[in-house]
């Protein structure tokens, strides 16, 4: 059975190009490496992505993630905060 990609309720992150009220538009988005930040952020004041869809999550680099199944995120939703100076998938759950 297919699964549905998980879109990103909520992006607090307003410096980035693809945030536009607290909405992402990025089409996909990755969540890292060993960290689960967003590397698809963008800190730009050119507004980018595309204005009719919700950005979802593409692929999870975070093997300790309890959502991450096969790289990819099976948590129902996620959301996107600030930690410290980048920009970090505040749904992470260690294993």
């Amino acid at each position: 059975m297919a699964q549905a990609m998980p879109k990103i309720k909520v992006c607090d992150v307003t410096d980035c190009a693809y945030n536009n009220q607290k909405t992402c538009h990025a089409m996909a988005i990755t969540v890292g490496d060993s960290h689960p930040t967003c590397d698809t952020f963008t800190n730009s004041s050119q507004k980018a992505g595309v204005s009719e869809i919700t950005g979802g999550v593409g692929a999870c680099k975070v093997d300790s993630c309890k959502f991450n199944q096969s790289l990819e995120c099976s948590a129902p939703d996620i959301q996107v905060t600030i930690h410290k100076d980048h920009a970090c998938c505040k749904t992470f759950t260690e294993r």
